[in-house]
């Protein structure tokens, strides 16, 4: 799932997910409901802007 993705290059990065949320210039409470899974199908904004912070691939993140 693409929270699980995010967790994972979010942590081979040393990065908080406070750090990522605001490097991504998303919500706290946003990041942490997609690394959960609670959010099933973000947005493709934050998805980008999430991707953008930790330098990888829209595709790298989506990848099931």
């Amino acid at each position: 799932m693409i929270g699980d993705n995010i967790k994972k290059f979010r942590k081979k990065k040393g990065l908080s997910q406070d750090k990522l949320a605001r490097t991504a210039d998303i919500p706290y409470t946003t990041l942490i409901k997609i690394e959960s899974n609670i959010v099933k199908k973000p947005s493709v904004q934050n998805i980008a802007k999430i991707a953008k912070a930790l330098d990888v691939s829209i595709e790298k993140l989506i990848e099931e």
